[in-house]
């Protein structure tokens, strides 16, 4: 062979060791989609959600099972059809093999897609119950509502509350936080004066706090997005709710860790019912603190952070115990049953449901070195969806 041949043939088998090489290295990449609420009314939600994941990925690296990990991050502007055209074209076009899901809405519009393609979703933020229902793709590692209304419903009868006056966002968040505490509360005893539903976008609390006043509750459970708390507390205070011996009790969302730094001290005292807190008394969660804070220009950690942070967990592990392989049918299996210890406390995935099962807490909003904070002070230990168990 002469040496003009034998350099051709080299330079074939070389290209065609570089292109094989590629095709090997792109092969070995698995893409993650993150389909958020970045911008609208919702977006500092999915502002945390990503910066959760991203603080995962920091920490533990961006190789498992011998893959390469990559983040891709979407904006959904908080409107379901944009959510749905977005993990299409992640799904088709960039071969996402596992997505992330945010809002319900979005979350619910995702569902016939995740499906008809096999793709393993792990829902970040939505708290609504029939969520994991909709999809056997779905596998979730936020909260449900139901969870935290239960228990304060409950708590709240035990401790003094008889007529409790509800006021909720009109959404299908909203309607299932005041579904569950009002079902919840008269069934432990106490009475509804009224249940008032808030327009989700651009809310103004005031006339309904009016009304709510105007009913004689003792106690005034109330369910806002966390995104919507910090206004929520203003104008409490400024229609001088603070003062009227009504008490203040929710889910954690209105004592967002986000929000609480810039809230009126009127708030120390009131009451929620969480699965996280900034100041949940752990080494694991003051080290997500910290890294958190240092990573996002101080901004504290919320429950929706540590949703998105443990989200990022489950998929290595379910990657893990699947050597790699994205097969949406393998992953949600692997996933199934699986259980940590994160920022939160413990948590595991329900084997039957794909749901969260966690400890919910009773905390009380107190003032810590000059900032406000929910310090808890009792624990319901490994919660599940009551509306699941009371399906079953």
């Amino acid at each position: 062979m002469s040496r003009t041949r034998f350099a051709v043939f080299a330079l074939v088998a070389l290209t065609l060791a570089v292109v094989q090489s590629g095709h090997a290295r792109a092969q070995d990449v698995v893409k993650i989609g993150l389909v958020m609420p970045l911008t609208g009314v919702l977006g500092p939600v999915g502002k945390q959600a990503v910066a959760g994941a991203r603080l995962y990925m920091a920490q533990h690296g961006d190789m498992v099972a011998g893959r390469k990990i990559e983040l891709i991050v979407r904006d959904d502007a908080s409107v379901p059809d944009n959510a749905k055209r977005i993990a299409q074209e992640l799904i088709v076009n960039d071969k996402v093999a596992i997505l992330g899901g945010g809002l319900t809405p979005s979350v619910l519009a995702l569902a016939p897609l995740v499906t008809e393609s096999k793709t393993a979703t792990v829902v970040m933020v939505s708290g609504t119950s029939i969520v994991t229902d909709r999809s056997p793709y779905f596998v979730r590692t936020s909260w449900t509502h139901a969870q935290q209304a239960s228990v304060l419903a409950d708590w709240a009868a035990k401790n003094g509350s008889k007529r409790a006056t509800i006021i909720a966002s009109d959404w299908a968040p909203g309607h299932e936080a005041a579904g569950v505490f009002s079902a919840s509360f008269t069934a432990a005893g106490g009475s509804i004066a009224e249940t008032l539903k808030v327009p989700l976008a651009n809310p103004d609390f005031a006339p309904f706090l009016q009304r709510a006043r105007d009913s004689n509750p003792d106690t005034l459970f109330i369910f806002v997005p966390a995104s919507q708390a910090a206004i929520l507390a203003k104008q409490f205070v400024e229609r001088g709710l603070d003062k009227s011996g009504i008490k203040l009790i929710g889910p954690g969302d209105i004592a967002d860790d986000e929000d609480l730094p810039g809230m009126s001290d009127a708030m120390i005292g009131m009451i929620t019912a969480g699965f996280y807190s900034a100041a949940h008394p752990s080494d694991l969660n003051r080290d997500y603190v910290a890294a958190f804070r240092k990573a996002n220009a101080n901004v504290r950690p919320n429950f929706i952070s540590v949703s998105a942070y443990d989200g990022m967990h489950l998929i290595y592990e379910g990657l893990k115990a699947t050597g790699g392989k994205t097969n949406g049918e393998a992953l949600i299996e692997a996933m199934k049953g699986m259980a940590w210890e994160s920022p939160r406390g413990p948590m595991s995935i329900d084997p039957k449901t794909r749901d969260v099962v966690h400890d919910i807490y009773i905390r009380r909003v107190e003032k810590i070195g000059g900032e406000l904070y929910s310090v808890e002070h009792e624990t319901f230990k490994a919660v599940k969806d009551p509306t699941k168990i009371a399906n079953k």
